[in-house]
């Protein structure tokens, strides 16, 4: 069993029989952030649909069906970030091992953690066992995920933190060298300003011999951006809308999702994708457990979620205004995607 809560979490007891699931002395879970808990979504709700433009957090996209619909995504013919940075990852794992030579993998935004198993199939090769760091905001993700990667890796064991990035960093364990993983671009969901503050505070939690490895989408040709935010099958169009049924779930909200369309482009100013609910007709939405009404004219939009694209020298001044310096910079042939290996910057 490993079922634990709060910060005095415990390794599990002992380990089931065939087909029980991965839960042993292998796995500990802490859990500081559930999605049940409407006080922060609350408050993020009042504060972003009281904004003009009106706008809601990307972080509560992932309950256990916004997680599933962004591994679907993933899948989709359009979306080539996840396929790209696999590619990417399997060419250059070895020699990030050999260079980081961690003792745990702390990654980021989890999720499923395919890709993790990239990085943990050249740790195995090179004989190096560690402990897998995930956190993520989805608790039911990083548990099956957790349970999957332990089956596949006798060696492994996971350490996994369910929490929000914004309260939550500072309750990474501290052990050895560590190598922290922020896959999938997913730092492209930051406003500049914000993507410093938040790569400030990892820079915070590194010694000087935890590496950062950084997964940065690049910019390219605009009909390839805006087909990866509107798949055929209309998968992210369910995805962005499904952040209204959160609400309505949590917050006893009446959101009527077939009011609303998904609406993603790619702004050339900003460099950035930007994703958006826009109301298809004027009307007003209660939220019974926030006490208020919110009206909506025709076509008026909510911003769900930016994407910023990056190119080598971006990036870089990002990274030096956080207190981190680049160690390697790595682009497939197409260069249709980035991975950086970063460090501290010396003081």
């Amino acid at each position: 069993m490993a079922v634990f809560a709060g910060t005095g979490a415990l390794w599990g007891g002992p380990a089931p029989a065939a087909g029980q699931g991965a839960g042993s002395e292998r796995l500990r879970i802490e859990v500081h952030f559930r999605a049940s808990d409407g006080q922060k979504l609350g408050r993020d709700v009042r504060e972003g649909l009281a904004k003009t433009p009106k706008s809601l957090p990307p972080k509560y996209f992932y309950d256990e069906l916004g997680s599933k619909l962004f591994d679907r995504i993933c899948d989709t013919p359009e979306y080539y970030p996840t396929r790209s940075e696999r590619a990417l990852l399997e060419r250059i794992a070895p020699s990030v091992v050999e260079r980081a030579r961690p003792h745990e993998l702390v990654e980021l935004g989890s999720g499923a953690a395919r890709k993790t198993r990239v990085l943990l199939d050249a740790m195995g090769r090179a004989g190096r066992a560690c402990v897998y760091v995930p956190f993520d905001i989805s608790e039911s993700m990083l548990r099956n995920s957790a349970s999957q990667l332990l089956r596949t890796y006798p060696w492994l064991r996971v350490h996994g933190i369910v929490g929000d990035y914004e309260q939550h960093l500072e309750q990474l364990p501290n052990g050895g060298a560590r190598l922290f993983l922020f896959l999938g671009s997913t730092i492209g969901n930051f406003e500049p300003a914000s993507c410093v503050r938040f790569l400030r505070r990892i820079a915070g939690q590194m010694k000087d011999s935890d590496f950062l490895l950084i997964g940065t989408d690049t910019l390219k040709d605009t009909q390839v951006l805006n087909a990866a935010y509107n798949d055929a099958q209309g998968v992210t169009a369910a995805f962005n809308k499904n952040l209204l049924s959160i609400i309505n779930r949590e917050l006893d909200a009446e959101f009527d999702t077939a009011k609303f369309q998904h609406v993603a482009f790619f702004d050339e100013e900003k460099s950035q994708i930007e994703m958006y609910l826009e109301a298809r007709v004027s009307h007003q939405v209660r939220i019974r457990r926030l006490g208020m009404t919110v009206g909506f004219r025709a076509r008026e939009r909510i911003l769900t979620e930016i994407s910023r694209k990056f190119t080598r020298s971006a990036l870089e001044y990002t990274l030096h205004r956080a207190g981190l310096e680049l160690d390697g910079w790595f682009v497939p042939d197409d260069e249709k995607f980035a991975l950086s290996l970063t460090t501290r910057a010396a003081s």
